[in-house]
């Protein structure tokens, strides 16, 4: 009887190595991403998870919670007060975004050019209101936009005019819209100053030369160097906007005329779970939500990120 020996090595090439060996190893790489990918499931995922289980169904006074399949899906496609919190959202995304973005994009070329007197304090005084908490940021804007105290009052009686009313329901969108860029100007001032700062030098010395003028370098150098960032921004901003709900949450306590407890998607949900305890249809819109911000944020990506663009 004769006896199967293992293969000899092939001459040039390394032999394979132990099964115990590669095993080992094998289980060292999930001991490095073990700890991250157990959070991971249990802040992203298992909430998720949790989240499209609730929508999936609906509780009711009579007969307790049941299975309802998508017609809490169905709902909220038919639901107007969703729709014009989203729609009011996007409106103040199309008007407050930009404004945000040029403002930090101007003042991060600003601290760029090294023409700026006091560059290192005025980096920091507009940065500085973004460590400033939201809650505390918007409590400080909505007294001072107050008629019947705070800074709008006071001009009021000094002068003796009448203002238009920062908090009421005409104003009260651009009011939020300013509380925001006030808060985020600097957080996006430093994403584009990042970005310039690395820059490699030997394309303005080629500029130089070439005698191309400031307008030039920004349009041909520095806004095309830094597009990721503008794009990075942008997503951001996008993705900030659809969550907007601690400005018109705490405001309107001061503006309950102004904003009702639908004035953002997020608000809406809010109200949803914890006033009107409705957690299904609030997971629902939650989800629905989540949905819209992904596309929005994705084609913005796509085409940010597009050469010749």
């Amino acid at each position: 009887m004769t006896t199967l020996e293992p293969p000899a090595a092939i001459p040039g090439h390394p032999a394979r190595p132990p099964a115990t060996k590669r095993d080992r190893r094998s289980w060292t790489g999930w001991g490095f991403i073990g700890p991250f990918a157990a959070v991971f499931a249990f802040v992203f995922l298992a909430p998720i998870a949790y989240s499209i289980h609730l929508s999936l169904f609906r509780s009711k006074l009579i007969g307790g919670t049941s299975f309802v399949g998508l017609d809490n899906y169905q709902q909220a496609l038919h639901d107007s007060q969703f729709w014009d919190s989203l729609g009011r959202v996007s409106l103040f995304l199309l008007i407050q975004v930009p404004i945000m973005l040029g403002i930090a994009l101007l003042v991060a070329l600003a601290l760029d050019s090294g023409r700026l007197y006091g560059r290192d304090f005025f980096r920091i005084s507009i940065f500085l209101p973004y460590a400033v908490p939201a809650v505390v940021a918007t409590l400080m804007w909505g007294f001072m936009y107050g008629t019947r105290f705070g800074l709008v009052s006071d001009i009021n009686d000094a002068l003796g005019v009448s203002l238009p009313n920062p908090l009421g329901p005409n104003l009260i969108l651009a009011s939020i819209g300013n509380i925001v860029t006030w808060e985020f100007v600097g957080y996006n001032m430093l994403i584009f100053y990042s970005a310039l700062r690395v820059i490699p030098a030997s394309l303005y010395e080629a500029a130089q030369i070439d005698g191309a003028g400031q307008i030039r370098v920004i349009t041909a150098i520095k806004l095309p160097a830094i597009r990721g960032a503008l794009v990075i921004a942008t997503i951001f901003s996008i993705i900030g906007t659809f969550q907007l709900f601690n400005e018109p949450s705490i405001l309107q306590k001061l503006a309950p005329n102004s904003i009702t407890t639908d004035y953002t998607p997020n608000y809406y949900t809010y109200s949803l779970s914890f006033s009107g305890q409705q957690h299904n249809y609030s997971a629902t819109v939650a989800i629905v939500m989540g949905l819209i911000t992904m596309v929005i944020a994705y084609v913005v990506q796509l085409r940010g990120m597009r050469k010749g663009v």
